[in-house]
């Protein structure tokens, strides 16, 4: 035991260590989901994140410590969101043809996110820096952290509820659609991406172009749209 202990101790101290381990979590993740025949609560982030913590929690690692090796990863998601932009280049003049539906979707799907994440969050007795930081969970990670910073929340505990919603969605929303008879790709992308920003969009992606072309569209619209609306409706009723 005292050697393994050495021998981790070594190895955590390379930054290849933890890039290395995220990318395997998820490798394995993504073979364990297609293995499974693709069944939601099997999805490759949840799966990569469970065995991320778990390792971690077990060996006693910070997050500081494993931030630094892992951070790699975190600079892809910048070129990685703006590569969303070719499927949707490509299915450019269906999404002109849908610009007055998608806008409506877009407000009503921005606002019920935010409307009933309050709401629960009142019902259940929370806190005013607890709703604030609730409120912009179906953002993508860094605007829903801005606007809980400007606003008077906590940007960690968005950051956790951001992660947590992304990950439902993606496990929930397609068979959720497909129960209720939403069978158009253009509809269930643009849900996908109001609801559960990027990773209800990596979802989406696997089930074909046109579906992540609007779902990356409404992941990004709806940042904007919650960025405008969130701080106002924020002002004005509380």
């Amino acid at each position: 035991m005292a050697d393994i202990s050495e021998v981790w101790v070594y190895l955590s101290a390379s930054p290849l260590m933890f890039l290395t381990l995220t990318l395997a979590a998820f490798q394995s993740g993504s073979w364990l989901y297609d293995r499974s025949g693709q069944k939601p609560f099997l999805n490759p982030v949840l799966t990569a994140v469970i065995a991320v913590v778990t390792l971690l929690t077990l060996s006693g690692t910070s997050y500081q410590t494993y931030f630094e090796g892992a951070q790699f990863v975190h600079f892809l998601l910048g070129p990685a969101t703006v590569a969303l932009a070719i499927p949707l280049y490509r299915q450019f003049e269906r999404v002109r043809r849908s610009a007055l539906a998608l806008v409506a979707s877009l407000l009503c799907g921005s606002l019920t996110a935010i409307g009933t994440a309050v709401g629960f969050g009142l019902l259940l007795g929370a806190s005013r820096e607890t709703l604030v930081s609730l409120a912009p969970k179906s953002a993508t990670a860094p605007v829903a952290m801005g606007i809980t910073e400007q606003l008077g929340g906590l940007p960690s505990l968005t950051a956790v509820l951001v992660i947590l919603t992304g990950i439902l969605g993606a496990i929930l929303g397609p068979p959720l659609l497909s129960l209720i008879g939403i069978k158009d790709w253009r509809a269930r992308g643009l849900a996908l991406g109001t609801a559960s920003h990027g990773i209800g969009t990596a979802r989406a992606l696997q089930a074909g172009e046109l579906a992540g072309a609007f779902s990356g569209l409404a992941m990004g619209l709806n940042a904007l749209a919650t960025a405008i609306l969130l701080p106002v409706l924020w002002r004005l009723f509380f």
